[in-house]
């Protein structure tokens, strides 16, 4: 099913147009196909059709594809087919995922043998991700505990900026990255959830404070990427790195985190914050948000400057949606549909099914930009699919803490 540009569907016709792409175009790309079936583990080293390019398994996709699997059936269809096809992935994360000191490797090869060493924290994050939304569909204690077991030393790891490593994008020396943080931020308010761990859920929150107090420029409203060691902003390029479809990702990590901990003139500003940044990377002359832009300048950035990459669309989509269930304002619903408009118009390959990763700036697919790490895994978009889904099964619903942004400033008390 495709759209016609420019027709804003109704709340409900939008619903079934995204269950349905999610159902019946982006899950059947991955899911049986994709999977090993002799070994166990997603194939995550794949074309924009599906053509597998390496059996290699990134941990990192790994724990993506269980989250994915865990989601749908915690919150869309209980089916068990969805966990039949996470088990073997989860037992390759438990079983095979890490070394003898507990370092999640960074790749293992088709027969769960070591292939890269540990070199990045974001491999911790989407493994207990992963393993956190599996324990909650399954009960299965072991997940739990090895995502606690993982929680306790990713949690080291992010106080010592020595052991933040993030290949195949290293911070660079003397700074500290936002997107440790905000991944972070989001699986540890997971993982404490549910595992009724206050402190964790405390962790959560601290690091989302760092976030808005180290990263968040007060006077412009915009977030800095990149920050010297200990919170200070600079003017130097990298100093002045904006990334927004990381930011409006954060922010409704954060979203989650201060709602539920009852906070709602945070809320406020993280609104503020996505449309601030959609602004800043959205391209005026062919439309789609760039990657990364300069905060002072505005012009593109970082890798592939002028390309699009689909994940900041996804992440936005979801966002907006979000934004309109709290505001009911007229922004967030227009800024929804500039970028679903743009989104479904180039992104979609309608021949495979799932989306492709890179276009050019006029809006043509393009090779992916990062050469190194031939990786495609289902996570963004899916995951953007299921929380939209949810999302627009609240709109319209009368709850606690959804209002206009004016109300919010009121009811700073209640929630």
């Amino acid at each position: 099913m495709k759209l016609t540009t420019g027709i804003r569907l109704s709340w409900p016709e939008l619903r079934k147009f995204l269950h349905q792409h999610l159902t019946e175009h982006v899950l059947p790309f991955w899911f049986p196909k994709l999977i090993d079936q002799r070994y166990g583990g997603l194939n995550n080293c794949v074309q924009d059709d599906g053509t597998i390019l390496s059996t290699e398994k990134y941990l990192w996709s790994q724990g993506r594809a269980l989250w994915v699997l865990s989601k749908l059936f915690n919150d869309i269809d209980q089916n068990p087919k969805w966990l039949e096809i996470a088990d073997p992935i989860a037992n390759l994360l438990t079983d095979y995922g890490r070394t003898t000191e507990r370092e999640w490797y960074f790749s293992l090869n088709a027969d769960g043998t070591p292939a890269k060493e540990p070199q990045s924290i974001y491999v911790d994050g989407f493994c207990i991700y992963g393993l956190t939304e599996y324990a909650k569909a399954t009960g299965h204690s072991k997940s739990l505990d090895v995502a606690l077991e993982a929680y306790t030393q990713a949690s080291s790891k992010l106080d010592d900026h020595c052991l933040v490593r993030t290949m195949p994008h290293p911070i660079p020396t003397g700074y500290q990255a936002h997107g440790p943080l905000m991944l972070f931020a989001h699986v540890f308010h997971e993982l404490g959830i549910l595992s009724d761990r206050e402190d964790i859920k405390l962790r959560s929150l601290e690091l989302a404070e760092r976030i808005l107090s180290q990263h968040l420029n007060p006077q412009s409203g915009l977030l800095h990427e990149f920050v010297v060691l200990g919170g200070q902003k600079d003017i130097s390029d990298i100093g002045q790195t904006s990334i927004p479809g990381h930011v409006v990702e954060s922010m409704w990590f954060l979203e989650e985190i201060y709602r539920y901990h009852c906070k709602p003139e945070k809320i406020i500003l993280l609104l503020e914050t996505i449309r601030l940044h959609l602004e800043l990377g959205w391209d005026d002359q062919f439309g789609g948000l760039f990657l990364a832009t300069h905060l002072r300048e505005g012009r593109p950035k970082w890798h592939n400057p002028h390309g699009k990459i689909w994940w900041p669309h996804t992440e936005s989509l979801q966002a907006l949606l979000m934004a309109y269930a709290h505001t009911l304002e007229s922004w967030a619903e227009d800024w929804y549909w500039k970028i679903h408009d743009y989104s479904f118009t180039h992104f979609p390959n309608w021949d495979s099914g799932d989306w492709f990763h890179n276009l050019d700036r006029e809006g043509k697919p393009t090779n992916p930009y990062l050469q190194t790490l031939p990786v495609k895994d289902p996570f963004h978009l899916p995951r953007a699919l299921i929380y939209s889904i949810q999302i627009l099964d609240k709109i319209g619903e009368k709850n606690d803490c959804t209002c206009s942004s004016k109300t919010l400033a009121r009811r700073q008390t209640t929630c």
